[in-house]
């Protein structure tokens, strides 16, 4: 089966109004860049975007806030975007605050098809409202359900044809586990290179998880902040 696509536009065409995507990235780490200006350009709208955060007013799915195409974000990790923070106090978006321990889990469990599990984080809190708690050792957890995409869009440092990928260094963060949570996961790759060519000792993503992949361009790979002395 041909896996590789000319670009995000043909690799992302099928996506539609109203679907569930995960995006990964960490803050602006890692972000698949390329097929966040290709949802940009095909202008659908009313999607769920399950990431760890909502990138930056001008950067990342800051840029899918400011055209109106989200609906629901569920993040852990909100801070850095004005656009976000007035959407969500006018109540034009719907938002899933989820602790980041817990959303990573719960992307996790869905990759390895277990339905559910009980964490500590929460409880108590508002994140526990309508969630079903249980005592374990004198402790008592929340039950969290696996969390499910149509679409898994991700970005590694380099790819083979057939769909293996290799991650730098932290960039690979939430990515790993969305690529396999996805329905559908389309992968962007700074190196498309032809099999055999990637050690597989270093693989972090296997080609059976990958439905679509193709050579990203012109990454800008912004620096959310950048500190170049401390000062005493």
């Amino acid at each position: 089966m041909n896996k590789v696509y000319a670009n995000a536009d043909e690799a992302l065409q099928d996506i539609n109004d109203g679907v569930t995507i995960m995006l990964g990235g960490f803050g602006l780490c890692g972000i698949p860049e390329n097929c966040i200006e290709a949802l940009v350009r095909k202008g659908v709208k009313d999607l769920t975007c399950i990431s760890n955060n909502a990138g930056v007013d001008s950067f990342g799915l800051g840029k899918l806030l400011v055209t109106g195409q989200i609906k629901k974000m569920i993040s852990s990790y909100v801070g850095e975007n004005a656009e976000f923070e007035r959407q969500l106090l006018s109540g034009e978006l719907e938002v899933d605050l989820i602790p980041q321990g817990t959303l990573a889990t719960r992307i996790q469990m869905a990759g390895m098809g277990i339905p559910a599990f009980f964490t500590p984080a929460g409880y108590g809190t508002e994140v526990a409202q309508g969630k079903e708690a249980r005592e374990f050792d004198g402790k008592m957890h929340l039950m969290e359900h696996a969390l499910h995409a149509n679409y898994a869009l991700i970005k590694a440092w380099k790819g083979d044809t057939m769909g293996n990928l290799m991650f730098r260094k932290t960039s690979r963060n939430f990515s790993t586990s969305m690529a396999k949570a996805g329905d559908i996961t389309i992968a962007e790759v700074e190196q498309l290179v032809q099999p055999g060519e990637l050690d597989p000792d270093c693989v972090h993503v296997a080609n059976v998880y990958v439905h679509r992949i193709f050579q990203g361009k012109n990454y800008i790979k912004r620096i959310e902040k950048k500190t170049i002395r401390i000062n005493q």
